[in-house]
């Protein structure tokens, strides 16, 4: 007894030393940075723009210093007058994966990126640094943040109307996840409203979502649009909305995204949140996920909820795809790094992935029994098996080549998994996890 009540002693003071640690270097508002992100293929560069304070701070109030996922750039806030690291976020951006791209050769070109941090009560230093597909950074830079400077702008409640679509707690201990109106005018509101109380129940329809919905708060922000529906660039189609969203993003015609990612912060200004879904009124196919900056979706589409909860699987927890293109133009993956992603692996450095969740004596790389599906193409149940069969591999965990749309050199953990094709539900045993674990970080959830 003696043992356990210095046990639950130690832990308590734990607690308190994070919730410490929160108070001291911060206060209950959020510090809003808006940056531009530029450069081409050889050369890239961070710039900061404005800075903004909005009331209360929705994000996580523990492990605020540490890094769970690497993404491919980090912020760095240390305290001016000590060094000490005090908080981390890390994310990825579409400005990243343009750079991929073979324009990216031929010309530069700029992306806006907005990120929330806790306040600060005292000067703190930033530091932004957006790193390569080995790792190792490639664009750096640190600025200066006085608390008290006049010209960080505050702002609030700005208008556009919101409400709650599950309400599981405060924005204290939940993971505040925000839908956002795109392409929907005012007259479509009531759409709206019915199509994220949709998006919320196919999201809390999957496993492990299902049984941790009572840490999630929803909201959802109508923000009108002047027209309906996205721009179809490749129908010379365009359209005046809030969020200027449209298909053919990199000249893929199913990728559907938005640049204007200050116009969204402002849009939702007031209203406390961590992860965003842009909802995207159009029942055509389309939709993207990048770890902790936004997911798009169609509203529509018959696979409707099949894709939000794919894409969110990026957004919210770096999953990648794990479906492959047929070639490797693109070497997403090099053989000589270890992705950050937790569900693909190069077997670089694999005794960091899901080692441990294989069963004994399965061969690495596994064989695969069932045809691999390319682009999210249709599953063949006929050769595969029927739905159950397909969902029940994907519960099976191996190491199969083809992942990161790479045919060769990158593997993924399962045959099928919710982060592969449409026609299975669940997500593999390493997604599943991978959810579970990033959930707890948000949530500051004790290790």
């Amino acid at each position: 007894m003696k043992k356990l009540i210095t046990s639950l002693c130690i832990a308590l003071m734990a607690m308190g030393a994070e919730a410490q640690d929160f108070d001291q270097y911060f206060e209950d508002n959020t510090l809003r940075i808006d940056y531009i992100l530029g450069g081409d293929s050889a050369h890239q560069y961070i710039q900061m723009e404005q800075l903004y304070k909005q009331p209360r701070w929705a994000g996580r109030r523990k492990r605020l210093a540490e890094t769970y996922l690497l993404g491919n750039a980090q912020i760095n806030v240390f305290d001016h007058a000590t060094g000490k690291l005090i908080y981390v976020h890390t994310f990825s951006t579409l400005f990243q994966e343009w750079l991929n791209e073979t324009e990216a050769t031929k010309m530069s070109r700029a992306f806006e990126a907005a990120y929330n941090i806790p306040f600060p009560k005292q000067p703190v230093d930033i530091r932004v640094t957006l790193t390569d597909n080995h790792n190792k950074v490639c664009a750096s830079m640190t600025h200066h943040v006085d608390p008290k400077d006049i010209l960080i702008r505050p702002i609030g409640e700005n208008g556009i109307p919101h409400k709650y679509i599950v309400k599981s707690g405060d924005i204290d201990t939940c993971v505040d996840l925000a839908i956002v109106a795109e392409g929907y005018t005012q007259d479509q509101m009531d759409k709206f409203y019915k199509d994220c109380e949709r998006a919320a129940d196919a999201l809390f329809s999957h496993e492990p979502f299902k049984s941790m919905k009572n840490r999630f708060n929803v909201v959802a922000v109508a923000s009108p649009s002047v027209e309906s529906g996205p721009s179809e660039p490749g129908r010379g189609i365009w359209h005046n909305t809030g969020l200027s969203a449209h298909y053919d993003t990199f000249y893929s015609d199913r990728y559907l995204t938005t640049s204007k990612v200050h116009r969204l912060f402002d849009i939702l200004s007031g209203v406390p949140f961590e992860h965003i879904i842009v909802l995207i009124n159009t029942p055509r196919y389309g939709g993207g996920g990048i770890y902790n900056q936004w997911m798009c979706s169609s509203s529509d589409h018959a696979t409707f909820k099949q894709v939000l909860v794919h894409e969110f699987g990026h957004s919210y927890a770096g999953l990648a795809d794990e479906y492959n293109y047929g070639d490797n133009h693109v070497e997403w993956y090099p053989a000589d790094t270890e992705p950050w992603e937790p569900n693909i692996t190069t077997l670089k450095d694999f005794s960091k992935k899901w080692a441990d969740l294989i069963p004994a004596g399965t061969p690495i790389p596994t064989t695969r029994n069932t045809p691999g599906q390319q682009n999210q193409r249709p599953a063949n149940t006929q050769r595969g098996g029927t739905r159950e069969d397909l969902n029940k591999k994907t519960q099976i965990v191996g190491v199969f080549e083809g992942a990161g749309y790479m045919a060769n050199g990158a593997y993924r953990p399962a045959e099928l998994c919710r982060m592969n094709v449409n026609e299975v539900e669940d997500f593999c045993p390493v997604c599943t996890r991978a959810i579970i674990g990033i959930t707890d970080f948000y949530t500051g959830t004790e290790k």
